[in-house]
């Protein structure tokens, strides 16, 4: 089998993310990561947070902590809220971690032996209210191309065009608001992509056809447009400093690595600290991931549509300058945006709900559902109270959550604590484990295309087949004429409900384990049943993996319904359309 390597986009530092960032990387790599782990792959899923660059600065000053203190704070805290969620990364590192700061100086040293770095002379904004350069994001001003009056100085939001600090207009320093601003001369590192554009080209070429529309055409966009030399050095007092030994003036001067020069390396960061903190007499080996991998392993990307440029030509063409053999991306699943109310997540404006105040209000699994039944594919969604209330209300409630608990305790009711025996399965019982099996193969065909809407409509049908099944055969009806036949309805039903925990939990993996905790089996061989990693064709189509005999609970209400009185609550803290 293949071994898995999967990235998500690093949070940035800065803050706690809204429910866009979630959606746009770390959940949908989760959720992917735990099918593949059902299935018997080996997978790697690493992740950290992004600590270097501007808005670490900023933000560290705003909360008046030294940079390190207030990343590490950061960092917990960001980690506490995706445990949470349960996101299952084997490691959530950082990039301010001591091995991504040598294996960044690694990646310069090699860049620089193989003519692929130049120091040059550049014209660089220097604040004179600060007295200081400010670098990119410490600017902020108006977008030369959309007229975005928030743009910063390394990229526009909203167009999502990169940009150099001198391009904005009416540029103002973000640290004290200063338009006293002028350019004078400085030095600094660059990475000459342009020398590098026929192998990143190639790259693409070879790779692109597979990837989503979203992220080739980004990605071929700008190889059009033509890979310009790019700075990789910034006037800052946190990063990842350049070294010495290379270039001492530079390191003299304080100059550190570029946010966007380092985070992508921070993924093999991530990787050699997992390896580095691996236990006693447990092997952890990074290099077989990364460095000279062999064709078993493939490699997954994750990331919204704002971060595709860096990953898919910035990153290879850094990977590709070293002249070494390290992994470079097979697959980029790109993602759009998601909105609120097809507007901007924002703090400032108390509009929208961010990861910490969800989690607060509702457990993870409403959440995690609705987002990857709402992912941002084809294009950007709108998040509304409206429509997640509908969401929780028909599939998880109604449909899922209703019937584990209307099957559980009718059966309890009338055949006790234990699975009841009844009839041998009929062709009612033959048809619908055909329709499961169908239905398990498109759910199966969907994740492997890392299609996640498609997933979760295939997932709900699954679920709605056991009501449909269960209305059809009516065993409060049955029980009355032939308690054997109800008995057999239940059966299946129950089976049902053990299939639904399995596959369900890439998705709902808080659910999955109180449903799959219900059965009780009090032999090994039985246990042993119950706990196969995924429930393949054939035993869905014969639905009787949980034998009759087999001691059960009924669990409280899996999913509690949203009520008007709710989503009004919610408006009114978070904005939306009626506020």
């Amino acid at each position: 089998m293949a071994r898995h390597l999967i990235t998500s986009a690093l949070p940035y530092i800065n803050g706690i993310k809204h429910l866009g960032n979630m959606v746009g990387s770390m959940l949908p790599a989760d959720v992917y990561a735990r099918y593949l782990r059902q299935r018997g792959h080996e997978v790697l899923y690493i992740c950290a947070t992004d600590e270097h660059g501007t808005p670490a600065e900023l933000a560290a000053q705003t909360a008046g902590l030294p940079v390190d203190e207030f990343c590490t704070q950061q960092h917990r805290a960001q980690k506490a809220i995706y445990d949470g969620y349960g996101l299952e990364f084997d490691y959530f590192g950082r990039t301010s971690s001591a091995q991504n700061i040598e294996i960044t100086q690694h990646f310069a040293r090699r860049l620089a032996e193989n003519g692929f770095i130049e120091e040059r002379t550049t014209r660089q904004v220097y604040s004179n209210s600060d007295g200081r350069f400010l670098p990119d994001r410490y600017i902020v001003g108006t977008c030369p191309y959309c007229a975005y009056e928030a743009a910063r100085g390394d990229q526009c939001e909203n167009c999502t065009r990169v940009l150099d600090p001198t391009d904005l207009l009416d540029a103002r320093s973000a640290v004290s608001g200063s338009t006293d601003l002028e350019v004078r001369e400085t030095k600094h590192l660059f990475l000459l992509q342009s020398k590098l554009e026929p192998e990143v080209d190639a790259f693409v070429e070879r790779h692109g056809a597979e990837w989503p529309t979203l992220a080739s055409s980004i990605a071929r966009k700008w190889l059009t447009e033509g890979l310009h030399d790019r700075s990789i050095t910034r006037d800052l007092e946190w990063g990842v400093p350049v070294p010495a030994d290379v270039w001492p003036e530079l390191a003299a001067e304080g100059k550190v690595f570029y946010v966007w020069f380092d985070a992508p390396i921070g993924y093999i960061g991530a990787t050699k600290e997992w390896a580095d903190a691996a236990g006693e007499g447990e092997n952890r080996d990074w290099r077989s991931w990364w460095y000279e991998a062999d064709d078993t392993v493939r490699y997954t990307e994750f990331m919204a549509k704002d971060n595709v440029p860096f990953h898919t030509v910035m990153f290879p063409a850094t990977q590709l300058g070293t002249r070494e053999p390290w992994k470079q991306v097979d697959y980029v699943k790109a993602l759009n945006w998601l909105t609120y109310y097809g507007g901007k997540f924002s703090t400032s404006q108390n509009r929208g709900i961010f990861t910490d105040q969800a989690l607060e209000l509702l457990p993870a699994d409403y959440w995690r559902y609705f987002l990857m039944a709402s992912a941002p594919e084809s294009d950007d969604s709108a998040f509304s109270w409206e429509l997640f209330s509908s969401v929780v209300n028909k599939d998880l409630a109604d449909t899922l959550g209703n019937f584990v608990n209307r099957v559980l305790s009718f059966s309890r009711k009338r055949f006790g604590d234990e699975v009841p025996a009844g009839h041998e399965p009929g062709e009612a019982e033959r048809a619908l484990g055909e329709e499961v099996a169908g239905l398990l193969a498109e759910y199966e065909q969907q994740l492997e295309a890392l299609q996640f809407r498609k997933a979760a409509f295939a997932l709900r049908a699954l679920w709605s087949a056991g009501n449909v099944y269960l209305e059809a055969k009516a065993p409060w009806r049955e029980i009355k004429a032939d308690p054997e036949a109800a008995a057999l309805t239940l059966r299946t039903a129950i089976n049902l409900i053990h299939l639904y925990a399995v596959v369900s939990e890439p998705f709902i993996p808080f659910t999955s384990t109180v449903i799959r905790d219900v059965f009780a089996p009090s032999d090994a061989d039985a246990r042993a049943r119950l706990a196969t990693d995924w429930v393949g064709a054939e035993a869905a189509r014969s639905l009787d993996t949980v034998a009759a005999g087999t001691p059960f609970t009924v669990p409280p209400v899996l999913f509690t319904k949203l009520t008007e009185d709710d989503l009004a609550a919610y408006r009114e803290r978070f904005g939306g359309e009626e506020s």
